[in-house]
């Protein structure tokens, strides 16, 4: 803030207010460069201290500045990049003798090098998210849709204390928990932003499993979203309905391999697409390129920033001139689709050390026979 000579900000979305916080509230965050923060709170109604102020409206901070002795900024961040446009001019109204600018891309910066608190709930996270795929088997029965698998493995991951609530950064970015991705319906592509897509069960929400059955010769991705400590944890695995043809395995091995070159290559000082560059002269080498990150439409990335947020920075694509620094997290997600198969391939969270990057998320990585395993 005072590199781009910002006297204050304002914060009121809940994943910043997580992040400065501690918590969510309906309220605003008041982070001034040169005093202490105050916090402006309309519910809950419960919370008391010095510097927690009740207000029915934001129109009221200024004069609660003025009675706290505190001068009006000239130069006020709020945070444009995830406000709509009414709440972000009715709180630049708040303050019509200052200069408003986005503070979103800042704020976006800072939470992309996590804390040791932040990476030791992420590491508590993957342990609870591993726990609970390595249930799945006990799961699965014969006959089953991948819809009413979803609900058995979401249920496994509730009980390993998953929160449910699966929060994105992105535009019109929604899923429930995450996907269950079967045979064809892999291949169906969506209009968010995710690896793989999935025709969902109601135009409502086209996303992940959409009634398919499990049948013998299928591969099963699971892709559960692993909201344990409010950070966002991402894993997949795939599975079996029996044997699957040869060249699934083969192709499951290439992403594992892609995999282990970018674990590897990786290091503070490595720009992203360097990674994203060297997974796709990989893929293409083994003949896969066609079908790697989807069919037809493909995704345009093999990784992605994960925190109180999917799609946080560091993402591993073309363009993207971002050079890894110690302490980002990320999901690293490279997978192949083979049609009336489905999809195969691995997601492991990952966060960058000094020296390269610690896996987050343990557990097998082969395929597992759903049919072999009681």
């Amino acid at each position: 803030m005072a590199q781009q000579e910002i006297d204050a900000a304002l914060i009121t979305c809940n994943v910043n207010l997580l992040y400065t916080c501690g918590q969510i509230l309906d309220g605003y965050l008041y982070l001034p460069l040169q005093a202490p923060a105050q916090l402006f709170v309309r519910r809950p109604n419960t919370l008391t201290g010095e510097r927690i102020h009740a207000l029915r409206k934001p129109e009221e901070i200024p004069a609660l500045l003025h009675e706290l002795g505190m001068p009006q900024p000239h130069k006020l961040m709020l945070e444009g990049g995830e406000l709509s446009y009414a709440e972000y001019t009715r709180l630049a109204a708040c303050f019509p003798q200052s200069e408003t600018i986005n503070g979103t891309p800042l704020l976006h910066q800072i939470r992309s090098v996590k804390t040791e608190m932040e990476i030791a709930l992420f590491r508590r996270s993957g342990i609870a998210h591993a726990k609970a795929y390595q249930q799945i088997p006990s799961v699965y029965k014969e006959g089953m849709t991948d819809r009413q698998f979803s609900i058995e493995i979401e249920r496994l991951m509730r009980l390993e204390g998953c929160l449910g609530i699966f929060r994105t950064f992105g535009k019109n970015m929604e899923i429930f928990m995450g996907s269950i991705l079967t045979g064809d319906n892999a291949a169906v592509p969506s209009p968010f932003d995710f690896a793989l897509g999935g025709e969902g069960t109601d135009p409502s929400l086209p996303i992940g499993a959409n009634g398919s059955k499990l049948q013998k010769g299928q591969s099963v991705m699971v892709d559960m979203g692993g909201n344990f400590y409010g950070y966002m944890s991402d894993m997949s695995r795939v599975y079996s309905i029996g044997q699957l043809p040869d060249e699934a395995y083969a192709a499951h091995q290439i992403c594992l391999d892609v995999q282990q070159a970018v674990v590897d290559a990786a290091r503070p000082g490595v720009v992203c697409e360097e990674l994203y560059a060297l997974a796709i002269e990989q893929v293409s080498k083994a003949g896969w390129a066609d079908r790697f990150m989807g069919i037809g439409q493909q995704a345009k990335f093999i990784g992605h920033g994960i925190g109180l947020e999917i799609n946080e920075a560091p993402v591993l694509a073309p363009r993207s001139k971002l050079s890894l620094k110690p302490g980002m997290v990320f999901a690293l997600e490279p997978k192949i689709v083979l049609p009336h198969i489905g999809p195969v391939g691995i997601e492991n969270s990952w966060v960058v050390t000094d020296t390269g990057v610690e896996r987050l998320t343990p557990g097998e990585e082969q395929i597992i026979d759903l049919t072999q395993v009681r």
